[in-house]
Parts: structure tokens; sequence; C-alpha cells
């Protein structure tokens, strides 16, 4: 069984590919399937080394992004996505996996449509409350649309309709759920009793918030210590102007830069923090999984206002604080930060909440509806003989006169023609079956 994971471009599609990965893994390995191949197809490999570990096969694809803005890049990423097209087509066809999973994307536009045209079944992933383009257009032929929010659901109605639509929550890695308390103090070199605030811009870092952090930085370091992770493109500048500011304070060692935080990191920074700053990414369901109260600032202008949603989506929640760009002031900031820490009954409020919002199984659920495709799609593929064209036509009509026929065995979480059987099977026992199909399978070629 092959299965081609596609998404890109930032860490917010990236690292839920990962955590799809992870339990696919996890699933085979309780049935003991060592014949499932899994592939990354994308411009970029954004992180060779975790690919590696999870031993998925990179595929380089070129992918151009069209921009809502005037830009001579979109003339050029035209060619990029032609191109990608092409060689996705190629690709795809000569992989020929069972099933494709898009995580959304320009980088996953190549492949999603590679998959349409040579009829491979397509799941996607949806994080925002309001979906991208690339997830909004493969929405229209995709088996399967998983999502984050309830309210993304609204935006695919004809998929709701039939079925289509799961909300499965979203798939944080394993390895990151859990923070890190032992010696995470003594690794980022923090005081025992000041109370630590992590600051987050996403993988890229936030302008405007580590502009605002930098401005209420003097403040800050009297009652808070800070972890701020800046982007590594504003590493620099932001850690020589906090220098400056703060070098005439007694507190200064209560700063601390990084320009990424890798997953070690991370989960110590989560075993420590009292509280995050944040935009309205992939990152908050990561916050909420170690239950941190949170303020939230959503990006101004982005797509469909999607971050916006998302951070007032998640407050709903009362698992966090929404400050807009247009708000964010360092008095605000400083306010806000020091209600939430001196306040115990709003903290433990919020902790709550957080911890409440998360679904544990969405990775689990993306997995298992992702290899009930593929086996479907494998079983379609060995008995797509027995179903005549004509009785497949008449099915799709939607006949009720055309007689039920043996030998496609579907999943009961497809729409099917009326003329093909219903299996009521597990997962687990589809995939055995498809184990034993391919074990058989080989011991034929190896006697002939």
């Amino acid at each position: 069984m092959k299965i081609v994971l596609t998404g890109g471009g930032t860490g917010g599609h990236f690292y839920p590919v990962i955590a799809v990965a992870e339990a696919i893994r996890e699933f085979t390995k309780k049935l003991k399937l060592v014949s499932i191949e899994l592939f990354f197809m994308s411009n970029n490999p954004y992180n060779t080394g975790i690919l590696f570990e999870h031993d998925i096969a990179y595929i380089p694809i070129a992918a151009g992004k069209i921009r809502r803005y005037f830009s001579v890049l979109n003339v050029t990423d035209i060619f990029k996505t032609i191109w990608g097209v092409l060689k996705s087509l190629f690709k795809i066809y000569s992989i020929f996996p069972d099933a494709v999973f898009g995580k959304g994307g320009f980088a996953s536009f190549p492949a999603l449509i590679a998959a349409r045209f040579l009829g491979i079944p397509v799941m996607i992933h949806e994080s925002d409350t309001v979906p991208g383009r690339t997830n909004m257009w493969a929405g229209k032929f995709a088996k399967k649309i998983a999502v984050s929010y309830p309210q993304a659901a609204e935006y695919f109605p004809k998929a709701k309709a039939e079925g289509r639509v799961v909300v499965t929550g979203h798939p944080v890695r394993e390895e990151l759920r859990v923070p890190l308390t032992s010696g995470a103090r003594e690794f980022l070199k923090l005081e025992d009793a000041t109370p630590v605030i992590l600051v987050l811009g996403g993988s890229l870092g936030a302008k405007i918030i580590n502009n605002t952090i930098l401005d209420a930085l003097p403040e800050l370091v009297k009652k808070f210590q800070i972890i701020h992770q800046t982007g590594k493109e504003h590493f620099q500048e932001v850690s020589m102007t906090a220098d400056t500011l703060l070098s005439e304070s007694p507190h200064k060692n209560r700063y601390k830069p990084f320009d990424y935080l890798n997953t070690l990191s991370m989960r110590m920074c989560a075993g420590v923090a009292q509280a995050a700053i944040t935009r309205a990414g992939s990152t908050l369901f990561e916050i909420a999984w170690w239950g941190m109260p949170s303020i939230v600032v959503p990006i101004a202008s982005s797509n469909g206002n999607h971050q916006e949603r998302n951070a007032y989506t998640y407050a709903e929640s009362g698992a966090a604080i929404v400050i807009d760009e247009k708000n964010l002031k360092p008095h605000v900031l400083v306010s806000e930060v020091t209600r939430i820490i001196e306040d115990k009954a709003l903290s433990e409020k919020m902790r709550a909440a957080a911890k409440k919002f998360v679904r544990p199984d969405a990775a689990t659920k993306i997995a298992e509806i992702l290899l009930r495709l593929a086996v479907t799609h494998g079983q379609r593929q060995k008995k797509a003989k027995i179903l005549p064209e004509t009785a497949m036509a008449e099915a799709q009509k939607g006949k009720e006169e055309s007689p039920k026929k043996p030998g496609i065995v579907f999943t009961s979480q497809e729409n099917i023609p009326d003329n093909v059987v219903m299996s009521d099977k597990t997962t687990e026992e589809l995939l055995r079956e498809q184990l034993a199909a391919e074990q058989e399978q080989a011991k034929n070629v190896q006697e002939y």
C-alpha cells in the first residue's frame, strides 16, 4: 500500500502531515503491517530530518503561489505551477498510490490535480475556520474532507450534504503533546520563582508581535521571564534591540530570544510557561494540548480573514484572550499578561477550557479514514472488471432496478452506487485482508 502526503509552505502545513504519518505508522504497527510506503510531495522538504525519522520519502516538485496583489512573481509562478503539475502527473503515475492526503497550501495543488486526473482517491484536511483556495477547489472532488473547526464545514455545502465532511480536530505530533518539566528550567537558564511567558509568532515569526514585545520588554521583565521565538529572519535585529533596551536593567537575563524552537525546546517551554502569546494558526492547537492560557494576536489581512475567525472561535471556548493588531499596544499587552498570571481563578479556568477544546483522537481519526480510502481503492483496482461499464453507468444514474452485484467491497464511510455491496467491516479487518492479499500475491510471484 502506498500513500502520498502533500502540503507545505509553512510549519502549519508540514507538521500536521507528520502527525497523520505517525498515526498511520502506529495503526499499521498494531496490525503488524510493514508494506505501507509513505511519500511527501512538495516544493520544499521543510525538515528533512523529521521526514527521515518517520521513513517518509521526499518527492520534490515545483509549485507556484498566486498572490492576491500585483506581483511579477504571479506570472513566473504560473509556469512553476504548470511544470509542477506535469512532474506530479509523472511521479504520481510512477508511484500510483492508493490514496493522496492534502494538507492545503499552494504546494499541494500539483499533487492533488494529478491524483484527480489519474482517478486516485483524495482526502484533504483544513486547519482554519475559512478554507484556503486549494482546499476549496479540492473539496469539489475529495472523497473525504476533514476539518479542525466545525465552522469550516459550511464552506463545503455539497460535500457536507453528501456526508463527505468530517470534523476531526487538528492533528498534533505525538511527542509535542506532552510538555517536559524535568530539567527545563536548567536547560533554558530560567529563575525558579518568576513566571514564564512564551511568545510564538508562528514558524516564520511575526514582526508586529516582535516589535510590541520589544516596546513592552522593560516592563515585562520586571515581573516575568520571556521566552521569545522571533523567527530566523528577525532574530539578529530583535536580539540586538533587546540588548540595547535592557542594558541598564537588573533583569536583562529574564529575556530569552530564540530564532526557532525545535521539538525538544518547545516541549521544555511548554513545561515551564504559564501563558503564551501567539498567532491564530496551527499553534493554537498545540497550546490547547498543553492546557496553557493564551493571548492571541490574529493576522489582520489573512486569507478570508481566517486568522481573526480562528482566534475568536478559540476565545469563545474560554481558553484565550484576543487582541487585534490595531489594539496591540505595549501597555495593553502588559496589562493582559499580568491579569492572566495574577488572577489564579481566571488562569485555571482558561487552562481547563484549553484542554476541553482539544480533540485528542484527531490524527488517529484522519489516519483511519485515509487507510479505509486506500484499502477501498486497492480493492477497486483489483476487482473493477467484475462490474460491467453498463451496470456502473446505471448505478451512477441512481436507477433502483439495477441489480446488486458482488465484487467490489466499499467501506461504510463512502457515498457509493446502489448496485454495489457495502462492507461493515472495520478498518482493521480490511487492512488485514489487504495484507493477506499482498502476501499471497508475493508468494505466487516467487513460485512463478
